[in-house]
């Protein structure tokens, strides 16, 4: 059984990271999310987070966060590893639950036939 947590490791925090990411990665659109992919030199699969002043108050916008990091904490083991994920919160998802989040981009995310192969 793998750990739950969501290490330092697994983010993607630097400005110059989004950027590359942004301008090289394969976008994929959901309803409420735009999630941007790309291939990495490590065996760790990073998430980096997006959420523009326009979706809400700082509320929403950390809410949303939160449900974003627990989707991936919880299913990190069944995405592929090697890969930087960012995902980009659209302003009409400002009023999802984690049941929505887990729902889209599991669909996404954790299928098969997803956009990693």
């Amino acid at each position: 059984m793998g750990s739950f947590s969501f290490k330092k490791e697994e983010r993607i925090l630097k400005r110059a990271e989004f950027i590359n990411l942004k301008i090289n990665g394969a976008r994929h659109f959901t309803k409420n999310f735009v999630v941007i992919l790309k291939q990495n030199r490590i065996n760790i699969t990073r998430l980096g987070i997006t959420v523009s002043k326009r979706f809400g108050n700082s509320v929403k916008r950390n809410r949303i966060k939160r449900l974003i990091r627990e989707f991936f904490r919880l299913n990190k083991q069944q995405i592929p590893k090697g890969y930087d994920i960012m995902i980009i919160a659209l302003k009409e998802s400002n009023n999802s639950n984690f049941l929505k989040v887990k729902e889209e981009l599991g669909e996404l995310l954790l299928k098969d036939d997803g956009p990693f192969s």
